[in-house]
């Protein structure tokens, strides 16, 4: 599993603390990163029992009691999949709910909460996203908030090409209740401690590129003109663009003065991506490749490339 450099990973029956606490997050509460990571430490080393469908954790000597608070209505980018190209930082909103009894203060300085994505399985998650700072919240009821943050994600130092993939959307929140953990008296039954899984689903793809040229130019009726271009995606290994093969691209061609582009014919990319196809000129107009994406890699168009017919 790849995390920050800033975030301390472990494992357990739990997988709590895999599920990491960003260092910036710390700006805005009086809770620290290491403050929340012991806590959920003593959560994970609980022997209890988890519903991941309630959100509790049924806590005994030694570990944090299960706070009363659940997430609801949860979305990761509107629903549509987070797109990251080699390198440039990627940063997509999250909202939900969350509802909580009346005596959980949301808004306390040293209230931890956030929503992050992970794959892989939830005991043992292959890699973890999540925001650089904490979600806001706003509160619509003594017991309802809803709540907007970000998942912020970093290509060069996070990701492989493994992780284009699905991925699941994971809630926890933290009431330390003036409860210092560096404290010789801290109480970590008095702290509350609630995780929540499996809240939404989303997708992480790797940035595709695609060009065009039609040439020669000018040409007249009647002559071949040779259309080529690349389709490239993001490596996440090498942080670089490389060619993405045996994949089907269509050539689409806009007469001069219509809107509509239509479809010539499909073509193959090549095993380092490159595309080629020859037609016939007709009249002034524009090529362009098209591809519809997979899974993995986003959709992308050309700009289209103008011919001059004579």
């Amino acid at each position: 599993m790849r995390i920050r450099a800033t975030v301390a990973a472990v494992t357990g029956a739990l997988a709590l603390s895999a599920f990491a606490v960003p260092a910036a997050q710390a700006d805005d509460s009086t809770a620290s990163r290491a403050d929340a990571a012991k806590v959920r430490e003593a959560a994970r080393s609980v022997r209890a029992t988890y519903d991941q469908t309630s959100a509790r954790v049924v806590a005994e000597d030694d570990a944090p009691y299960a706070l009363d608070l659940t997430f609801s209505n949860v979305k990761v980018n509107g629903g549509k999949p987070i797109v990251a190209g080699t390198s440039k930082q990627v940063t997509v909103p999250t909202t939900f709910t969350v509802t909580h009894g009346a005596d959980v203060d949301i808004l306390a300085d040293d209230f931890i909460l956030d929503v992050e994505i992970y794959r892989g399985s939830y005991g043992e998650p292959d890699n973890t996203l999540y925001g650089d700072n904490l979600p806001t919240c706003t509160p619509v009821s003594t017991t309802v908030a809803t709540c907007k943050g970000t998942i912020d994600v970093y290509p060069g130092i996070e990701l492989d090409n493994t992780d284009a993939t699905s991925w699941k959307a994971l809630g926890y929140a933290i009431a330390f209740n003036g409860q210092d953990p560096a404290g010789e008296t801290f109480d970590v039954t008095k702290v509350g401690y609630a995780e929540q899984d499996a809240l939404a689903s989303t997708k992480l793809q790797r940035y595709s590129k695609l060009t065009v040229n039609a040439a020669p130019e000018p040409v007249k009726k009647g002559r071949t003109i040779t259309v080529t271009g690349a389709l490239t995606r993001a490596n996440w290994n090498t942080h670089k663009y490389a060619g993405y093969t045996n994949q089907p691209v269509k050539l689409q061609y806009k007469k001069k003065g219509t809107t509509t582009y239509q479809d010539v014919k499909t073509v193959t990319s090549s095993t380092a991506g490159s595309l080629k196809t020859t037609v016939t000129a007709s009249y002034d107009g524009y090529y362009r490749y098209n591809f519809a994406g997979t899974s993995t890699t986003p959709a992308v168009k050309a700009t289209g490339d103008f011919i001059d017919v004579q």
